[in-house]
């Protein structure tokens, strides 16, 4: 239950930051507070001076409203399921003892970042297709840039730990409660979520400082770091080796362990004697496993080059793909594959029953 507290908090924190995004200076401050206090500060210190846009134009697709009218209903859909799956992984995570393990105390941290990241940048996408007004503030850009950023981070280096878990899981069995005990456990969920403040740290103020062309158009749905660079009618080469350099320490380099540690897993899976034992072995990694491959494939194909041709033309779509259907198929892929899920979810609904029997 305190787990369920904690990602109501988060959401009540990112819509405190929506909201802000809307109003005055003092509130936007407000809602960020803490570290980010400096940083917006300063951002604002900027925009007084007037040395920075009053604001941006998320085009999206606005040359085609009829598409625009389809993409808000199936957002809508799809942003829904992604609350309703993500919140029933962490509760019943937390709420039946049999899922207290390594493997589901990450899938839990999954499952929040997945809620944050939607929540950072789907509200705003939902009100662009449904709305004539495409504009959002700069103040508001680089609060979305910094959360998105950093979420996503986050997420990277997210599912090597989890990939670690599994091939710890698989390789070493005998020795995985002796490995993956709770107070490592805990130091790679804040290596997570520290190198997520590191990396937005990193590209984010130099993306938000560079000098945009006078139209303000972003060619996107959302505040993101390629289609900000795009925008810029300076010279960007610093910013691209930067989002390079960071694109090879948050997706090329946990992506290369990644496959290492399931080639090792291969190589374990193959030497079981047990035909059902291998086919077990190989259903505690697929669902990761097809996580990873959507995840990674959609954005390292923007993120990795952001002004090459097929980022431009085609990075809204895969922008659609990993901000919304993504985080989407995240909690079926693990809940409808997972038998402890849904033997956690029977569990839950028979003592509903007997409660309400007494």
């Amino acid at each position: 239950m305190a787990g369920g507290l904690a990602v109501m908090g988060d959401l009540e924190a990112n819509l405190k930051v929506a909201d802000a995004m809307m109003f005055g200076s003092s509130e936007l401050l407000e809602a960020v507070g803490g570290m980010w206090e400096p940083i917006f500060r300063w951002a604002l210190d900027r925009h007084a001076n007037g040395t920075v846009p009053d604001g941006f134009i998320l085009l999206g697709f606005s040359d085609n409203p009829r598409l625009e009218m389809t993409l808000f209903m199936a957002v809508s859909v799809f942003y829904t399921v992604t609350l309703v799956g993500n919140t029933t992984i962490i509760l019943l995570s937390h709420l039946d003892p049999h899922l207290h393990t390594p493997m589901y105390f990450f899938l839990t941290h999954l499952s929040i970042l997945d809620l944050c990241f939607t929540t950072s940048c789907i509200p705003q996408m939902l009100v662009n297709f449904w709305s004539s007004d495409k504009t959002i503030s700069y103040l508001g850009c680089a609060v979305q840039l910094y959360i998105f950023l950093g979420l996503g981070a986050s997420e990277c280096v997210l599912l090597l730990v989890m990939a670690f878990d599994r091939y710890v899981a698989v390789c070493r069995p005998l020795h995985y409660a002796v490995i993956m005990h709770p107070p490592l456990c805990h130091k790679l969920a804040f290596l997570v979520w520290a190198s997520g403040v590191f990396g937005t740290l990193v590209q984010s103020p130099t993306t938000m400082k560079l000098s945009f062309c006078h139209h303000h158009q972003v060619d996107d749905f959302v505040c993101e770091v390629p289609a900000l660079i795009r925008l810029a009618c300076g010279d960007t080469h610093v910013n691209e080796l930067q989002i390079s350099v960071i694109g090879a320490i948050f997706l090329l380099g946990p992506l290369l362990l990644i496959l290492v540690s399931y080639g090792r897993i291969t190589q374990a899976v193959l030497a079981i004697q047990s035909q059902n034992g291998r086919i077990k072995a190989f259903h505690t990694c697929s669902s990761h496993l097809a996580v990873v491959f959507l995840f990674y494939c959609s954005v390292t194909a923007v993120y990795i080059q952001p002004r090459s041709h097929f980022s431009q033309k085609g990075g809204k779509f895969l922008t659609l793909f990993y901000t919304v259907v993504t985080p989407t198929l995240n909690p079926l892929i693990y809940t409808l594959r997972n038998k402890d899920m849904k033997r956690a979810f029977r569990r839950l609904l028979g003592k509903d029953r007997m409660s309400s029997e007494e």
